[in-house]
């Protein structure tokens, strides 16, 4: 497992344009403002391109990979269409699933469900859109949030509202799975419940 999916703390900014319809993120560390991955859609179809610019865009199918500068694959996200609510697959580097997120149909601020490959629930994402808060529960224990505050060099590099920052919990053990779920979650808060 590739070392820079066992740090705690990560910013994400978003790329923003005025025609961009693929979903293009860079994740920074926090500590010495490189950047360590990037999450890129590079194999967006045309017919899923002109959906993007409609008000049919939540319910196209989406391939985001998350690799490093030097193009080493980390995460693997994917989606088809998607009618009612999103099953959104990930795999690691090699191909081999590692979990799936399942959306919850009704849901007051945003909710989804994260499984394990063998269908075990490893926790839930729970937020809101207004203030951009989101946590990742398991139970009553809190193992990541994502917000848009931060104090340390991220509010000197990144000003921008598409900047947010994911902290995940000491108490998530190193190279365990579920840093990846969550890692591959944050790319979808926006592609499954915010677009």
């Amino acid at each position: 497992m590739n070392t820079i999916i066992n740090k705690n703390t990560y910013i994400i900014k978003e790329h923003v344009g005025i025609f961009k319809a693929a979903n293009n993120y860079d994740i920074y560390d926090p500590e010495t403002g490189d950047i360590i991955m990037e999450c890129r859609e590079p194999n967006l179809g045309f017919f899923t391109k002109m959906l993007r610019f409609t008000d049919y865009k939540t319910m196209t199918p989406f391939d985001v990979q998350i690799r490093t500068p030097d193009d080493q694959r980390i995460i693997r996200i994917q989606r088809g269409i998607s009618l009612l609510v999103s099953k959104v697959i990930i795999s690691d580097c090699d191909g081999n699933d590692i979990g799936y997120f399942q959306q919850k149909l009704f849901s007051i601020g945003g909710k989804f469900d994260i499984f394990d490959n063998q269908d075990r629930l490893v926790c839930q994402l729970k937020g809101n859109w207004v203030g951009w808060n989101f946590r990742f529960m398991d139970g009553n224990d809190e193992l990541a949030h994502i917000s848009k505050e931060w104090g340390g060099i991220g509010k000197e590099l990144f000003t921008s509202a598409d900047n947010y920052v994911l902290e995940i919990s000491a108490d998530v053990p190193e190279d365990h799975p579920v840093r990846k779920l969550i890692l591959a979650a944050v790319m979808c808060i926006d592609m499954v419940l915010k677009e």
